[in-house]
């Protein structure tokens, strides 16, 4: 195993495997989730597409890895493991926190695109990056504030989060990932040339209309805003299957990606 297949296959989880994949769509979960969150979509694709998810260290199988507070070390990892990788025709899909790594990750395959492949990015459930943080600050990340944040947002279940083993291992990896967000500054650059698609949930509590349909002015090309009933995790309920079928769809068509 050489050193980049050894860097690629710790950051990007394939599952899936696919013999022969044709096209991949490559996900980025959100605040204190894993991996583990877009399983259930590997039932809703076709047998030639893989679904590869960014593992993010601290979670799952780097459970003992430090997480990552800031944005440029993190998403210049995982640009260098996406170039390392297959080169597959790829959509990149982020989810709420990992919408804007997801964003970050695409800008920088977009300026050095060697083997990225990268034909679109979807964002959802988070507000645009120009708008900052969620606004949780160190003081304010006591136990209790967040186990009521993620509470609030239906991620978790308050059963899971009075176990003390799962808030041990979650608690450390939800605080570093609000400050993750809370630190993050959208430097000015060029709009993205790639076609964006931006998801939000019509009762998410986290992020209203407006700040969803502000991603329009990261585009500098195709745009399109889709809402979908549900909260902040409408990806995970009855929703899933139409957003993962438009995912795909943007592998699938030429005309859907412009």
């Amino acid at each position: 195993m050489t050193a980049a297949t050894a860097r690629t296959g710790r950051w990007l989880l394939r599952f899936p495997p696919r013999a022969t994949p044709t096209a991949r769509l490559l996900c980025v979960p959100g605040a204190g989730c894993t991996a583990a969150m877009f399983h259930p979509w590997t039932t809703l694709v076709p047998d030639d597409v893989v679904v590869s998810v960014v593992q993010l260290p601290g979670r799952g199988a780097r459970l003992r890895e430090t997480p990552i507070e800031r944005m440029n070390p993190l998403a210049d990892a995982v640009a260098a493991a996406v170039r390392e990788g297959p080169g597959l025709p790829t959509v990149l899909f982020g989810h709420s926190l990992g919408a804007l790594i997801a964003f970050e990750v695409a800008r920088r395959l977009v300026a050095r695109p060697e083997n990225g492949n990268l034909i679109a990015l979807g964002v959802a459930a988070h507000k645009a990056p120009q708008l900052g943080s969620a606004g949780i600050e160190p003081e304010e990340a006591t136990p209790e504030r967040l186990v009521s944040f993620v509470e609030s947002l239906g991620g978790t279940s308050g059963s899971a989060l009075r176990d003390p083993e799962i808030r041990r291992m979650l608690l450390p990896v939800l605080r570093a990932d609000l400050e993750l967000d809370r630190t993050y500054r959208c430097l000015a650059g060029p709009a993205l040339t790639l076609p964006l698609h931006v998801y939000g949930g019509r009762t998410d509590p986290l992020v209203t209309e407006p700040e969803i349909e502000a991603w329009r002015d990261q585009a500098g090309g195709t745009f399109r805003l889709r809402w979908f009933p549900g909260g902040h995790f409408f990806l995970t309920g009855t929703g899933a299957t139409a957003l993962v079928a438009d995912l795909v769809g943007l592998l699938r068509a030429p005309s859907l990606r412009n």
